[in-house]
């Protein structure tokens, strides 16, 4: 998923040049979450399972604002980009909740269509469509960093802010956002993509950064589960509805916060910078995310992903299962079949666009 694309009047438009670190990391982003997804039922029984759904949950979607956040802009947007927000990111959430009201209605005989309320991945949708709203106002700040995490933090001091419209959870990942736009402006990831020298002493760390999460997890595992931690790598909740009350609660998740910065810079650091087997793949992250969900859902619902099947082997093959699905997801057949649902393009809906020519009437000098 990447952020709104933009560009000029079409006569005047060049051949878009992709980045193909950009895309490797958006599949291997994406397939992180369908990873998380097709674990989770595992994690009840599982340490080994919970090990790997932490790790994967401290930066993964961080990881995503991030990229979706670099390629935002912050100025006031024109129509056509308001468009672009209504086809890209509005409508299909409206037809997937629909689609999924359908499939709740005939799994489990519960008709509930309440748009409010984003079923499973949904709400990353909604989440976007806040981030280009308060974006600009964000960008007339000093500090936007700053106040993007002071939102965060505070949030979650007040209850009466929930999941309704993804309005906690987008607050709760505001600052990568707002990190990924300010990385752009900085000129941190060009400098990064040009430089030759030291390249495998920065993957090096990144290695060692990744594996000391990985260990910290591992052997604390017990009181992860004690404490619920996954919880609050969701940063949906309110402090108090996680049964932490404290004033100190929001150092819980300020802390998070830099963990999940450290762990995408590294996992970005790993990322390949060149073309390679899975680039193509990463630009159809959209279908991945929003259709994945579906693969998964009959399994989950089945009870084939819990109980007695908690071995190591099982988590292994559903790892590799879930990067599978991630493939096929990514590809042109697929792609073809659900664009008119994944990518609308529904011009009959918009008034027709302002004539950018220059005013010629009598009142004008």
């Amino acid at each position: 998923m990447t952020g709104v694309s933009l560009g000029g009047p079409r006569a005047a438009r060049t051949p878009k040049v992709r980045t193909p670190q950009w895309d490797n990391a958006r599949f291997l982003a994406v397939t992180l979450v369908v990873i998380g997804h097709g674990i989770q039922r595992l994690t009840y029984e599982s340490n080994n399972a919970l090990a790997l759904y932490l790790f994967i949950y401290a930066f993964h979607m961080p990881a995503f604002a991030i990229i979706s956040g670099y390629f935002s802009k912050p100025g006031p947007p024109s129509a056509k980009q308001m468009r672009r927000v209504l086809t890209d990111i509005l409508l299909p959430y409206f037809i997937m909740e629909a689609i999924w009201s359908l499939v709740k209605f005939f799994a489990e005989g519960e008709a509930d269509l309440n748009p409010s309320q984003p079923s499973w991945t949904l709400w990353f949708l909604l989440a976007l469509g806040i981030f280009r709203l308060v974006l600009p106002y964000l960008a007339l700040l000093r500090w936007p960093l700053v106040w993007a995490v002071i939102a965060s933090v505070g949030v979650g001091y007040f209850d009466n802010v929930d999941s309704t419209f993804s309005l906690s959870r987008a607050i709760g990942i505001l600052p990568f956002f707002v990190l990924g736009w300010k990385l752009r402006e900085w000129g941190t990831v060009d400098r990064w993509q040009t430089t030759r020298r030291s390249v495998w002493l920065y993957r090096g760390l990144a290695v060692a950064v990744l594996a000391g999460w990985l260990a910290i997890v591992l052997s604390n595992i017990e009181l992860w589960r004690t404490i619920d931690l996954r919880f609050w790598f969701f940063y949906d909740a309110s402090y108090h509805g996680l049964g932490e009350d404290q004033w100190f609660a929001g150092g819980v998740r300020l802390a998070l916060i830099v963990l999940a910065v450290i762990l995408s810079a590294a996992f970005f650091v790993l990322v390949p910078r060149r073309h390679t087997w899975i680039t193509d793949a990463g630009q159809a992250t959209m279908y991945v995310y929003l259709l994945h969900s579906f693969v998964l859902y009959p399994l989950r619902e089945s009870g084939l992903l819990q109980d007695e099947r908690t071995s190591a082997m099982w988590l292994l093959s559903l790892v590799l299962a879930s990067i599978g699905v991630a493939l096929v997801l990514s590809t042109p057949v697929v792609k073809k079949i659900f664009h008119p649902i994944i990518e609308p393009k529904p011009q009959w809906l918009f008034a027709p666009l302002p004539d950018k020519s220059p005013d010629k009437s009598p009142d004008k000098p």
